[in-house]
């Protein structure tokens, strides 16, 4: 079995940062530690062994928006541009979804956020 080579982009090593500032300021330093086991003992593993295992982004999202739309269509032009085959998929750790790009056997973790740096739309799910 071919492993993936998983690799760590600026963006997303820029988001690390940004989370151990956030864990710093609010006195739990070990939230970095904790994100960090995570992404070493599980994520990271797990992506080299099953590149495609988080779900499609671009599949699962229907615009809403005209912006939306058009973000979307550069989105995959920008893919296109990088490879035939390359997709954008998510992973959904205990706290943190990932967002990575898959190009053949290769993986790039793009970004990083916790649960609740999330956007919700409260009209879809019930809301007013």
């Amino acid at each position: 079995m071919n492993l993936a080579t998983v690799h760590f982009t600026a963006n997303f090593e820029a988001n690390l940062s940004a989370i151990e500032a956030f864990w710093a300021d609010n006195a739990w330093p070990a939230g970095l530690d904790k994100l960090l086991d995570e992404l070493t003992d599980t994520t990271v593993p797990n992506l080299e062994r099953f590149p495609q295992m988080g779900r499609n982004f671009l599949q699962q999202r229907r615009p809403t928006s005209v912006e939306a739309l058009t973000r979307q269509e550069a989105l995959q032009q920008q893919l296109a541009q990088i490879a035939a085959q390359a997709e954008l998929r998510e992973y959904l750790m205990q706290d943190y979804l990932v967002l990575y790009a898959l190009v053949r056997d290769d993986v790039y973790l793009l970004s990083v956020r916790h649960h609740k740096q999330l956007s919700f739309d409260f009209a879809q799910h019930g809301g007013s």
